[in-house]
């Protein structure tokens, strides 16, 4: 059948709200992605889809995206289009565009005006002046005259607050006589003229004002549009009632249509602009540390879109990515910091002694100066994070670099995150003990800071020491706490979050003999990576249900999870979690080929848990050399001696 739907037509005409419809007809999940606001159709996709390749996301998912508003991005609209319906062999595309996006399976739609268009504008008449009494028949032809376009229909019936209808038609038939020229589209000058209607009728400070509000992208808060327009709210609210800006919830928003029409900001709004949204991204800053994370995240999720404008057109993008570095870290968006960093770097390619510029050069190139060693700030820590560098060499403790680097910082949280990422370097070199004097402290900075994200990751590498001395009772009770707080965080849906939390309590579950709960926790691992579509996160489940269906007795089952998990990953996959697969894959098939696979993977990885996991696992399967080799793994976990 056909899997490329466009809908084409000129602005305003209705074809999101068609689109809308359509997919609301179709089976499995659909994703709307809006291309309206959008610098690339990469990063759309991605944010939609919150996953950082969503190809491979949306590989095997009977499932369909809406791209609307593909007129902006046509070309890359259109190859994107053309590579998911090649790799993606179930997935279905509807878009909205004002010209076809002209790829092979690509299945026309042209979109007309409302033929509902006299009982749409009676309504909005009705909303604009109640009582008023619009004659059907004169509101069948100011239709006509608008040729039945929604948004023409919207300005016009909004007209009604301040003339009588027969002004209306009067002065709607003087402005549509000079539609323009005769090689536009019909509808599309209708439109135009519409829109120069309403603009005639503006105020000279309500114009200035329309002007100004082309500098934001994706909507503005009331706040973010006094302070960078400096416009009274009551004059805003006058662009409302003319149906020019549309409010949703907090937000103020303007169509791309009108957008089109008005004369762009000027120089100094989109100024004012940038510096507004680096205030905002720096007040927001220290708050992701605190018991106000959520508000704030939601705050910085809202305006991702002018956070991405600023940064282009601002005059210090240095300065405003700085404070950006954490929210990527909190919700493991390492292609996006990537972008981001490669965008200033392009811009600015030398800056030496600037802290955010060589924090950007880790990002895109691993690059490590002493900038950022002699930094005590906590992005320097933030940013070897995101671009997940190993310890310096030579170092005889692995996490004591992180430590000492940050040990004297007067900020408690800042210290706290310096033992946490010490702790976990510590733990996976096999010094468990070492790792829990750093990590409890951790836990408890976090715990008077209110910082969900610290105690979770804490309260998850704490959980992991207490499996590895045995405490199976403390290691669930800890990773319980774990997976409530990290739900807490909106948002926080990468692979290393809630997938990591949940998958790892279904497995302490199953172990302990509940395969109930374990099966409960496992169904909301598989939700989470179902909406984040990432295939590491869903490889990751899928490995917790293959233990689950293994150890119920279900092996074929168990078998057709590893294998549907090994398909969605790749060699840049963890090496531990390669070898786990493998040690998982031989309980139930060829059991000699997949332990000498996961044997070479950890003979050279440094992780010491890991490699005393798989031993452990291949004890099981070696009763001969079980005895060998679970005392390889105790020293491997520093139980011994």
């Amino acid at each position: 059948g056909v899997r490329l739907v466009t809908l084409v037509g000129p602005g305003g005409v209705g074809k999101t709200r068609l689109s809308q419809e359509l997919a609301d007809t179709l089976e499995g999940p659909v994703w709307f992605v809006d291309l309206a606001a959008a610098s690339g159709v990469g990063a759309a996709l991605e944010a939609a889809l919150r996953t950082q390749d969503p190809v491979a996301a949306l590989r095997g998912a009977a499932a369909a995206i809406v791209l609307d508003n593909c007129e902006h991005v046509v070309d890359e609209a259109a190859r994107m289009a053309q590579r998911l319906l090649a790799e993606a062999p179930k997935l279905r595309i509807i878009a909205t565009s004002r010209e076809p996006l002209d790829i092979p399976g690509e299945s026309l739609h042209p979109v007309s005006p409302l033929p509902e268009a006299a009982e749409l504008f009676l309504d909005r008449a009705e909303a604009a002046r109640p009582g008023l009494g619009v004659d059907p028949g004169q509101a069948a032809l100011i239709c006509r005259e608008l040729d039945g376009i929604p948004l023409g229909i919207e300005l016009a019936a909004a007209r009604l607050r301040t003339m009588p209808v027969s002004t209306l038609v009067e002065q709607l038939g003087d402005r549509l006589a000079f539609r323009g020229g005769r090689t536009s589209d019909p509808r599309h000058r209708t439109l135009r003229a519409v829109i120069d209607w309403s603009w005639q009728l503006l105020t000279g400070a309500e114009r200035e004002l329309l002007s100004a509000l082309t500098v934001f992208t994706g909507g503005a808060t009331a706040d973010a549009v006094l302070r960078v327009c400096g416009a009274p709210l009551d004059l805003l609210s006058s662009l409302v009632d003319k149906s020019l800006i549309a409010v949703s919830g907090d937000r103020y928003t303007m169509l791309e249509t009108i957008r089109d029409f008005v004369p762009a900001a000027g120089a100094e709004i989109v100024a004012a602009h940038a510096r507004y949204y680096t205030e905002l991204a720096e007040t927001a800053e220290p708050y992701l540390r605190t018991g106000e994370q959520v508000r704030w995240l939601a705050v910085l999720d809202a305006e991702v879109a002018n956070l991405d404008a600023a940064l282009r057109r601002g005059e210090d993008p240095l300065r405003l990515i700085l404070p950006r570095m954490w929210p990527w870290v909190m919700r493991g968006r390492r292609r996006e910091a990537l972008e981001r960093a490669t965008e200033v770097l392009a811009r600015i390619p030398e800056c030496p002694g600037n802290l955010a510029h060589a924090l950007c050069r880790v990002i895109v190139h691993g690059e490590v100066d002493a900038t950022i060693m002699r930094s005590d700030h906590p992005a320097a820590l933030n940013c070897f994070i995101l671009a997940n560098p190993t310890a310096p060499q030579g170092a005889e403790d692995p996490g004591q670099w992180a430590v000492t680097s940050l040990d004297d910082h007067p900020d408690p949280w800042t210290r706290a995150v310096g033992r946490l990422v010490a702790g976990i370097v510590r733990f996976e070199y096999g010094t468990v003990a070492g790792a829990e004097d750093l990590l409890v402290p951790a836990l408890e900075t976090f715990r008077r800071a209110g910082d969900r994200w610290g105690m979770s990751y804490a309260l998850h590498w704490l959980s992991l020491a207490a499996e590895n001395r045995r405490d199976f009772a403390a290691a669930i009770t800890l990773a319980e706490e774990c997976e409530r707080l990290g739900a807490e965080i909106s948002g926080l849906e990468s692979p290393a979050g809630p997938i990591l939390f949940l998958g790892r309590l279904a497995q302490l579950r199953a172990r302990t003999g509940d395969l109930r709960g374990a099966g409960e926790a496992a169904e909301r691992a598989w939700e989470v990576a179902e909406r984040t579509r990432d295939p590491l996160g869903r490889a990751r489940v899928l490995h917790v249900r293959g233990e689950l269906a293994r150890r119920a007795g279900e092996a074929a089952e168990a078998e057709r999870c590893l294998r549907e998990a090994f398909d969605l990953i790749g060699a840049e996959a963890p090496p531990q979690f390669r070898a786990y697969l493998h040690v998982e894959l031989a309980r139930v098939a060829d059991t000699e080929r997949h332990v000498r696979a996961a044997l070479e993977l950890m003979a050279d990885c440094p992780d010491r848990t890991a490699h005393a996991t798989v031993l452990e696992a291949v004890a099981e399967l070696d009763p001969e050399r079980a005895a060998e080799l679970n005392a390889e793994a105790a020293a491997l976990r520093g139980l011994t001696g």
